[in-house]
């Protein structure tokens, strides 16, 4: 009887060599580096299990009860508790389990509400918003009528005045709210008050920032939005997927949207991943860590603006910051790339009103989940944030790359991931 649950790897090691060195160096590199791209964070080995499981095997078009397929007693079973831990966790009426990704899931929230040519509000990308919240090169931009609200110039922060007002010229069916590099909080009661003067549906895009709405420290949406969207890999560490929650009066529609709208057959070990995850994310300790990952985003962006770094909006709320690089003459390209030769991992990205590019921005974002799962704390980002701020002002000198490189392995020694993961 071979055992499933393992996590030495035996098998593929003895089946393809290739494909298990190039786990075991990844494993290597998450191992020997930070992680600081805000949308990355380390699953649990439970995770890392249920995603494992023979639970792959099974197709299962539909919905529990109503399947095309036979077989899925099980299936129904882990779906069904996947769902029953979402709507505990979150509070809401209806939960769908079954979007692959974030961007999917986005489109068929769209596909449920709206009809092509409706109008819709997002934010701009290149001030932080998503390609799904309405860019022109995104299906939500060619399918819907995408009007863009951005930040103030001054101050880089959300204008309401200003949203309530393109909202009352506008008229749009539906206004979305959360972003993927905006380093504030979002109030989504004030939208949900303009959606209901203008009569538009409120759509909350919560992946990002979805753990600190769950540990209290962001506005919590559900009381303020129809539909919720959240993946379900970056602050809730569960496996790279997406959740819908929502009211039951557009409960049909969304579960339409999904199946036969937008997906075929769901991934079921991927949903049992999810229902681990739903059931860690429940516990006080998930919520001591949420709740640490903004004092370290606060400490760190502290740190930082205390080297002379220059911040988006003047610091952060959340989990994440974007650092602008104009003062030093640089791309965020090349700030990234040595931050890379030192083991810190990040992503150019542009700030609001950037003088360069989308391929070539001015500005890197930083985040402090996967740090913290590690259990890095308020000392460990007052050192990082001195490595980072070393090597941003001295990107083209060899002897302070290789002095930060040897001060993230004294963290990264301190602070293992994964001693189960047997290589």
């Amino acid at each position: 009887m071979h055992n499933f649950f393992t996590m030495d790897y035996k098998n593929l090691k003895n089946q393809d060599r290739t494909v298990f060195e190039i786990i075991r160096n990844e494993l290597g590199r998450q191992r020997e580096g930070l992680a600081m791209i805000p949308s990355e964070n380390y699953a649990s080995v439970a995770v890392l299990e249920a995603m494992g499981s023979v639970l792959t095997n099974k197709y299962a078009e539909g919905y529990a009860g109503k399947r095309y397929y036979s077989g899925n007693q099980f299936i129904d079973q882990m779906e069904n508790l996947a769902i029953d831990r979402a709507k505990k966790l979150f509070g809401v009426e209806h939960a769908n389990v079954q979007p692959n990704a974030g961007s999917g899931a986005n489109l068929a929230i769209y596909m449920a509400l709206l009809e092509p040519g409706d109008k819709v509000m997002g934010l701009k990308l290149d001030q932080g918003g998503h390609l799904t919240h309405g860019h022109p090169v995104n299906v939500s931009g060619k399918l819907y009528q995408f009007i863009q609200y951005g930040v103030r110039k001054d101050n880089e922060l959300i204008d309401m005045d200003e949203i309530r007002e393109i909202a009352k010229k506008e008229k749009p069916k539906l206004i979305v709210t959360g972003a993927t590099a905006y380093p504030r909080l979002w109030d989504f009661k004030a939208f949900k008050e303009i959606c209901d003067e203008v009569g538009a549906y409120h759509f909350a895009d919560i992946s990002h920032f979805v753990g600190m709405c769950i540990s209290g420290d962001h506005p919590d949406p559900v009381s303020y939005s129809d539909v919720i969207m959240s993946t379900t890999h970056k602050t809730l560490r569960g496996p790279r997927s997406a959740i819908i929650l929502s009211k039951e009066k557009y409960a049909k529609d969304i579960d339409r949207g999904i199946f036969p709208g937008t997906q075929g057959g769901p991934m079921e070990h991927i949903i049992a991943a999810k229902a681990v995850a739903f059931e860690e994310a429940s516990s006080q300790s998930f919520k001591d860590y949420a709740h640490q990952i903004v004092v370290n985003a606060k400490t760190l962006s502290e740190t930082l603006m205390g080297e002379g770094l220059r911040l988006v909006s003047g610091g952060t709320d959340n989990h994440l910051m974007l650092i602008d690089l104009n003062p030093f003459g640089i791309t965020g390209k090349t700030g990234s790339d040595a931050l890379v030769e030192c083991d810190i991992y990040t992503n150019r990205n542009t700030i609001p009103y950037d003088p360069g590019s989308a391929f070539k921005p001015t500005g890197i974002r930083i985040g402090t989940p996967a740090l913290t799962t590690r259990g890095m704390k308020e000392a460990e980002m007052k050192i990082i944030g001195k490595i980072i701020s070393d090597v941003l002002k001295n990107t083209d000198k060899e002897g302070v790359i290789n002095q930060a490189k040897f001060r993230v392995k004294e963290l990264t020694d301190a602070f293992p991931i994964y001693p189960e993961l047997n290589f």
